[in-house]
């Protein structure tokens, strides 16, 4: 006779919730207080043949962090049972909570074992990198936010009243009173300044210059139509924020990764490799391990090994839906569909950048002319004595009409350039992400068909990427990333297997290949709202 552990836990649920013949604490005549009190620390009550209950992982996991400790050669289930005293299920579970929480990896033996590798053991040493870097993010993002809030700001004192001010000095030094040698005191002290300032009124604000300022900001006629449409205007504060700062990064949906796992794994029947994962979202395969550790505990899923060593992951429970089970879901598009690429330097058009860098012009050559002039808040008055020329009196540097808007002005020039020549190296790394989407790209499509991946497929997705060949090293590295291992076709060319990858594709369609479409079926509905509520009406 084979007993099951269910029919184990029945019998003991039997013995110990439930009243029959053989129970001396079914009758009460017969029952005593010594033989049917509850359990105590004092009772020879036996804890192994309680109900079978159930952990969570959590709590397992921490029981495994106290008993377990992690080597080279991994853990196995039976291993963390032995060590913790858990059941098996239970040491699983515990098992999976900590490859995600702690980035282990799988590995499967040549007998079909499945083992969990921390290689950084039951610690976390990238946080302090990751903390750094989360740091300094939120640091950027910070004194971005305070440059935005300065940029909106100073729109308001430098384009603004700042430009207010210095066209009033200019009409008040056009109307000054000739010196000695016959020249008005606005030739002598700012020459050009009121020429200057008729030049940028007529092309800033001339309905008939093609660097207009219109309602919606600076642009040239055809944008200007184009941002007349309704959900395409532009802010003209925020088109200074881009010609400065460079336009927002658009937010990152947190859930978005997850998402398209979950749909790869409804289109692939609940059976997907981590090649199908890495596909989706274009992350390593150590970052795809512990990500997938995660989605099995979230989502009811299990990780099975097969006969050829090779991993995969079945999530049955999501394949169950009240759509149209005939038709095949469709894949997410890969990862490498979708490029990484530079993020313009303002993301405005030509004529708006014109627009406000000749108002942030005018606005530091002012500044310049104050200062040369010495107009001190004190000294401004003598500009507007008509009875005596001016004549600076020496107290200072001129600080307000001077130093400040020349500051402001010097900084929204140089904020741009240093971007401009920052974006180099933004070039560089963009291109490095791409190269290395592209090498996923042929090592994931090859392996999963079982094909050997070319070193030339290799260096030419590369070169394409990156604009130059890869070196021995840089090609090495790309390659062990992915678990490559080298070989040679007939022709003595060289070429690169993936065991692991490619096992674990054989796996996956193989266990897809018997899925029960029953799986993403409904059963019959056996209770409607809808029909209760109408039916009560009647």
């Amino acid at each position: 006779m084979v007993v099951t552990a269910a029919g184990v836990a029945l019998l003991a649920r039997e013995r110990h919730g439930h009243a029959h013949t053989h129970d001396p604490c079914a009758s009460p005549v017969r029952a005593g207080p010594s033989r049917c009190a509850l359990p105590d620390s004092s009772s020879s009550w036996d804890p192994m043949i309680e109900p079978p209950t159930f952990m969570e992982p959590a709590a397992a996991a921490a029981v495994l962090v106290r008993t377990l400790t992690p080597t080279p050669r991994g853990t196995t289930v039976a291993d963390a049972s032995v060590a913790s005293g858990l059941p098996l299920r239970d040491a699983e579970s515990g098992l999976t909570w900590l490859t995600s929480e702690f980035r282990g990896q799988y590995r499967v033996t040549e007998a079909g074992d499945l083992v969990h590798v921390f290689p950084h053991g039951f610690t976390k040493p990238w946080e302090t990198r990751e903390l750094l870097g989360r740091i300094i993010t939120r640091a950027g993002a910070v004194v971005a936010g305070f440059g935005r809030f300065v940029v909106r700001a100073w729109l308001l004192i430098a384009i603004v009243a700042y430009a207010a001010v210095f066209v009033a000095i200019a009409l008040g030094l056009g109307s000054g009173r000739d010196d000695s040698n016959g020249r008005s005191s606005g030739d002598s002290l700012l020459g050009g300044l009121l020429r200057m300032v008729a030049e940028a009124f007529y092309w800033t604000f001339h309905p008939f210059s093609p660097l207009a300022y219109h309602y919606g900001g600076w642009s040239d006629r055809a944008t200007d139509r184009r941002q007349r449409e309704p959900g395409t205007k532009v802010p003209f504060y925020e088109k200074v924020n881009r010609f400065v700062l460079g336009p927002t990064a658009p937010a990152r949906d947190p859930h978005a990764d997850r998402a398209r796992i979950l749909a790869e794994v409804r289109a692939l029947d609940g059976r997907v490799a981590l090649a199908d994962v890495m596909r989706v979202t274009g992350l390593s395969r150590e970052e795809a391990d512990p990500l997938m550790a995660r989605l099995m505990l979230d989502h009811d899923g299990s990780v099975e090994v097969s006969e050829g060593a090779g991993i995969f992951y079945r999530f049955t429970a999501l394949r169950r839906t009240a759509g149209d089970t005939s038709a095949k879901a469709a894949r997410p598009s890969a990862a490498w569909e979708t490029p990484e690429t530079l993020r313009p330097l303002t993301g405005n058009d030509g004529a708006t950048n014109v627009g406000i860098a000749a108002l942030n012009g005018f606005n530091l050559v002012a500044a310049l002319v104050a200062i040369a002039n010495d107009l001190t808040l004190s000294n401004l008055p003598r500009l507007f004595d008509k009875h005596h020329p001016y004549v600076p009196v020496p107290d200072g540097v001129p600080v307000v009409l001077g130093l400040i808007p020349l500051v402001f002005s010097l900084a929204l020039f140089a904020i741009p350039v240093a971007r401009a020549v920052a974006r180099t190296q933004a070039k560089r790394r963009v291109g490095a992400e791409n190269a290395r989407l592209g090498v996923l790209r042929e090592v994931i499509t090859r392996s999963s068909r079982g094909e050997a991946v070319p070193e030339a497929a290799i260096r030419t997705a590369v070169r394409v990427a990156t604009g130059s060949d890869p070196s021995d090293r840089d090609l090495a590295r790309r390659v062990a990333e992915f678990g490559g291992e080298p070989t040679a076709d007939e022709a003595g060319e060289i070429q690169y297997r993936f065991p692991e990858l490619e096992a674990d594709a054989d796996a996956a369609r193989d266990d897809r290949a018997g899925a029960n479409p029953a799986e993403a079926q409904l059963g019959s509905i056996a209770f409607d709202t809808a029909r209760e509520l109408s039916s009560g009406r009647r």
